[in-house]
């Protein structure tokens, strides 16, 4: 597994209960690189640690628009067949 540095005053302002920083900074960190198109959907989800229904819902209440190609809807097409 891969870290990074956060310096301690950084990390000590946050106005996030401590609890919840590292959670709270992954999902921040798997929404905005999905939304830059860094990461893939299953990727961001990954690292936010949710399902898929919680990041879709995470993702509409930012209002990021999702990344879905044509050949991903083919499949979810064939797929529901």
């Amino acid at each position: 597994m891969a870290t990074f540095e956060i310096d301690d005053e950084v990390y000590e302002a946050l106005r996030i209960p401590e609890g919840e920083r590292s959670k709270a900074m992954k999902q921040e960190l798997a929404v905005s690189l999905y939304a830059r198109d860094v990461l893939s959907f299953s990727k961001a989800r990954a690292l936010a640690e949710l399902s898929k229904r919680e990041f879709h819902t995470l993702l509409g209440e930012r209002e990021i628009p999702r990344h879905y190609t044509e050949a991903e809807l083919a499949e979810d097409f064939e797929y529901a067949q």
